[in-house]
């Protein structure tokens, strides 16, 4: 009876991981790689900006990539506003270097971090005096992109 016990739980745990390995190598199909398509033809569809072959509108940008546009990091120039990325560098058109929307800009100024001089350890997120020694925190200067 003991040798059938052991030997139903063996083959439980093989039949797991036999069944866990298959789902594992199973391909799924991704998801349409289309991020710009026409308001008057859905169907239409293209990786980068355009124009609509059948009416001529422009493609638009599909609502999923606008959200991930709003999320990420956007860097502008300041003189070519069309001109952004999602990276830190410098404008293709003029060579400036590109600054942090001011959406982003906003956001580095609201999380500002006050630190103590003598304990930089202590980081508090709003003024005040060091808990340690009640020295007046200054804000921690972020390192810049360069």
């Amino acid at each position: 009876m003991k040798k059938i016990i052991v030997l139903t739980v063996a083959i439980l745990f093989a039949s797991t991981a036999i069944f866990a390995q298959s789902k594992a190598d199973k391909v799924y199909p991704s998801a349409p790689a289309a991020y710009y398509s026409c308001p008057m033809h859905p169907e239409v569809t293209g990786h980068k900006p355009g124009k609509c072959p059948k009416c001529g509108m422009v493609l638009e940008m599909s609502s999923k990539e606008q959200m991930k546009a709003e999320i990420t990091k956007n860097y502008t120039c300041p003189s070519h506003g069309e001109v952004s990325s999602h990276k830190p560098g410098s404008c293709p058109k003029c060579g400036k270097k590109l600054n942090l929307s001011a959406k982003e800009q906003m956001k580095a100024e609201t999380t500002k971090i006050y630190t103590c001089l003598m304990h930089p350890e202590v980081a508090l997120d709003k003024e005040g005096k060091c808990p340690k020694c009640g020295v007046d925190l200054v804000e921690k200067q972020k390192k810049q992109n360069k």
